[in-house]
């Protein structure tokens, strides 16, 4: 093998200890289609709780919880109403202590969703500001402006709602409210000491319950343009991660983050906080991560990214690039509760199902910490046929096809029919299609051959393999169409990595042992032939 270039991976600086955050494998539990444990057809978190053992037992090291605090749902909880507290759809607040200890006892960490862009309009603070009128302390909290026209009657700007339409909406006495998302989520004002102070006090209030770190929501969102000028455009949601925008990733965004990293920093045992920020480059989203902000950065270009091997290793190597200035860890993510699960987005049927296998292999061989959204270790598709009665995303306010009910679809444990032991009830919020009996936990645990086998196998590798993980990457001449690489661990062991996205089978130069493999190949002549859609790991001798 010889070596065509080097990315450089955001290793850890000089004489710094490696920290768990680096290199580490979260699992996202969507909390309301996890496990439902009192038959209401809704996850919660004793059922979350109950899941433990198959998590540890899966391999990842930490959990992040989607939001599970007290709320209306008119966003499923990203419309948090008191963010001290439990919905009672939920649980308890003693539920949350119960799972955090237990899952400490798993060997797992702990983090949950922190919301600070917006509120619900059925905080108190929001209902407060409601009641005391135009230029209250009360209003101060938010974003509140009169309005355009000589009666007032107008938006003070053309900013739009992510989820559609306007993102303005007027106020009894004619003022007009700001709302980056749903009308019924107002955007705080983070000019306001009070809303700084106040977040402060919910970060410590989680930290001394025990969490290991937050997922911001929204953390290019707190900042606004001075002035809050025009965009100048419509059809400004499609704009989000690629342009220039008044109300995202200002830089004033990036004050606030500092002063939670010295929050986090006065807690022992490597407390994090992980970004979900749109940028619109590489560059500008590694700012996030410098190293007195937060620790990580979900990588939205490598979720895009295309199946196709160039424009695959060109988001690689920007990612690695851009981590890597700052001094953080990249981080790669394949779906999330936003988007279109991959397994559909890669083609769908047998063909999304090879691709998603060999993606899985790809994803945790690369350097950084990996993100794994539950379902996807199971290879669960989109849902694309769900009831109209079901759907009940407000971003479909932008337009119906926009919908992120399909990838929040419960998940499949056991048994022969729906819901196949999500909850102990027979309706579940979101209808299980009976087509999943042969993708839950219990029959691909049965299976050696399943998806399921291959993440067990695959995160058992790399949590034990010392080439795996934080670290750099090499890249090597393979066959047009593959990704090909290796990674190289101080103790001479190596672990190479192949990855055929083309349309014909390829030969690659195979000097070691195999590991582990997405699909079938062939060792023939000192070569691994690799057909499409497959990615092979193997031990490397001499690299």
């Amino acid at each position: 093998m010889t070596q065509e270039t080097l990315a450089a991976s955001a290793g850890a600086p000089a004489g710094e200890t490696a920290r768990w955050w680096r290199d580490a494998v979260i699992y996202q539990v969507y909390v309301r289609s996890f496990a439902d444990s009192d038959g209401d057809g809704v996850g919660d978190l004793p059922g979350v709780r109950s899941r433990l053992p198959y998590l540890a037992g899966l391999g990842v090291d930490a959990l992040w919880l989607t939001p599970f605090y007290v709320s209306p749902m008119a966003d499923f909880g990203y419309d948090v109403a008191d963010y001290r507290d439990v919905d009672p759809l939920f649980g308890t607040l003693d539920d949350a202590r119960g799972l955090i200890a237990d899952a400490h006892a798993h060997g797992l960490r702990i983090i949950v969703d922190v919301v600070p862009n917006h509120t619900s309009d059925r905080h108190a603070w929001f209902q407060a500001a409601l009641a005391a009128g135009p230029g209250s302390p009360e209003r101060a909290r938010y974003v509140v402006r009169d309005g355009r026209g000589p009666d007032g009657s107008l938006p003070p700007n053309d900013w739009e709602s992510v989820f559609g339409g306007p993102a303005w909406t007027r106020l009894p006495g004619g003022q007009w409210y700001l709302h980056l998302f749903a009308p019924e989520q107002p955007d705080l004002n983070w000019e306001n000491p009070e809303v700084r102070a106040e977040f402060e006090s919910i970060l410590r209030f989680w930290l001394d319950l025990g969490v290991d770190g937050f997922r911001v929501d929204v953390a290019h969102g707190m900042a606004k343009a001075p002035g809050l000028p025009d965009v100048g455009h419509a059809g400004q949601a499609e704009m989000l991660g690629t342009a220039v925008l008044p109300y995202f990733d200002q830089d004033a965004v990036h004050d606030v983050h500092r002063e939670w990293r010295r929050v986090l920093d006065s807690y022992p045992g490597e407390r994090i906080a992980v970004a979900e920020a749109w940028a619109p480059t590489p560059e500008r989203l590694a700012l996030y991560t410098r190293p007195d902000e937060l620790h990580q950065a979900f990588n939205f270009h490598y979720l895009t990214a295309p199946w196709e091997a160039p424009g695959m290793r060109e988001v690689i190597e920007e990612s690695l690039r851009a981590a890597g200035e700052v001094g953080a860890p990249a981080t790669w993510v394949l779906s999330n509760h936003d988007v279109k699960r991959h397994v559909t987005r890669y083609g769908g049927g047998g063909t999304g199902l090879r691709r998603a296998r060999a993606a899985a292999l790809l994803t945790l061989a690369l350097p950084g910490s990996a993100y794994v959204y539950q379902g996807e270790e199971l290879g669960l598709p989109e849902v694309l046929d769900l009831p109209e009665e079901f759907l009940q995303d407000p971003q479909r306010a932008r337009d119906a096809g926009s919908g992120r009910d399909g990838c929040r679809v419960p998940m499949p444990w056991e048994g022969e029919d729906p819901p196949f032991g999500f909850g102990t009830g027979a309706r579940t919020w979101l209808p299980v299609p009976p087509a999943w009996r042969d993708l839950t936990v219990a029959a691909q645990s049965a299976d050696p051959a399943s998806i399921l086998a291959l993440y067990r196998d695959a995160l058992r590798i790399r949590r034990g393999h010392p080439a795996l993980g934080d670290g750099a990457l090499r890249w090597l001449v393979g066959p047009p169409g593959t990704l090909f690489f290796v990674r190289e661990a101080p103790d001479g062991r190596s672990l190479t990595c192949a990855v055929n996205m083309g349309a014909r089978t390829v030969r690659v130069p195979l000097h070691g042992s195999p590991l582990l493999a997405s699909g079938p190949f062939r060792v023939d002549g000192g070569c691994a032939e690799l057909p499409p859609d497959t990615a092979l790991w193997w031990e490397a001798q001499g690299g």
